[in-house]
């Protein structure tokens, strides 16, 4: 049986547990996290390492916390289908038109800052860390009126309905990844790389090889907030991307089609447009500017 190395939070642990569906069965050998340092790329870090001692013959990530650049010796051996990308606001009104002014939102990420910031600049945005429970949980203590979340999160834990509604990707582009799992192993490893080939969505992986493409190119960290989000229709991939400021102050939107058979290529082009256009001025503008 096939051994699936997780973190050992509830999300991973849920999304390890639908690979394990998927594959017919497996077993979940738990790692943990604690005591790493750095950006999200410490989400992966444990998990990689019982791949390549042998602890483990898959790796279950939510591929938005999977760096452009992975650790030697292992592969994305494929992608399932993906959940919705769109993130989900959580708390007072049934729309961003209708949330009232200087609303508190909390949220730890740069990305949903920034946009939320580019057009609504009256909210009051406020750091926010923490698992999905901890963060419903402050939000219903009253620490803040609303919340954004991944909705594939929530969808995964059985808590979308604790979502007031998604923000349109025009608004707020998803993270690179967002909603996607990647079944990681070893570069050597033929067999589990079929099981996990066997349960792939090829759609699925071809927008995430557009988002980390242009992510790669742009040399995203998680002190840059960048939004990048393709999708794969009748041939086609459009994907279109998000590069600002964490205060909303300044930003750059853009969007390109290509051929879905050539989807880095399509993430290549939109990362070289956004760099014409400025973006590497204002990504380290934005490492600089103090986080709130």
């Amino acid at each position: 049986m096939i051994r699936i190395a997780t973190r050992n939070s509830a999300l991973a642990k849920a999304q390890a547990g639908q690979v394990a569906e998927l594959l017919g069965g497996a077993e979940l050998v738990e790692v943990s996290s604690d005591g790493e340092v750095g950006d999200k790329a410490r989400f992966v870090r444990g998990v990689e390492r019982a791949l390549l001692a042998g602890g483990a013959e898959m790796g279950v990530h939510s591929a938005k916390d999977l760096p452009a650049e992975m650790a030697a010796g292992l592969r994305i051996a494929a992608v399932p289908v993906r959940e919705d990308p769109a993130d989900a606001w959580i708390g007072v009104g049934d729309s961003l038109d209708a949330v009232p002014e200087g609303a508190r939102v909390g949220t730890a990420s740069l990305r949903r800052r920034a946009q939320l910031l580019a057009v609504r600049p009256d909210l009051d945005v406020r750091e926010l860390h923490g698992n999905v429970d901890t963060r419903l949980r402050k939000l219903a203590g009253g620490e803040h009126d609303a919340i954004v979340l991944a909705a594939a999160g929530l969808r995964r834990l059985g808590q979308e309905d604790e979502a007031s509604f998604t923000l349109p990707t025009e608004t707020m582009t998803p993270a690179a990844g967002q909603g996607a799992l990647v079944l990681q192993t070893r570069s050597d490893d033929a067999e589990a790389a079929e099981a996990a080939a066997a349960v792939g969505d090829e759609t699925a992986l071809r927008e995430l090889t557009a988002e980390r493409a242009a992510v790669a190119l742009l040399e995203a960290s998680c002190a840059t907030p960048i939004g990048v989000h393709a999708r794969v229709k009748d041939g086609q991939i459009a994907i279109e991307a998000f590069v600002g400021l964490p205060d909303g102050s300044e930003w750059i939107r853009d969007r390109v089609e290509g051929d879905a058979e050539e989807p880095a290529a399509a993430g290549v082009l939109l990362a070289e447009r956004l760099l014409s256009a400025g973006a590497r001025d204002i990504l380290d503008r934005a490492e600089e500017q103090p986080r709130v």
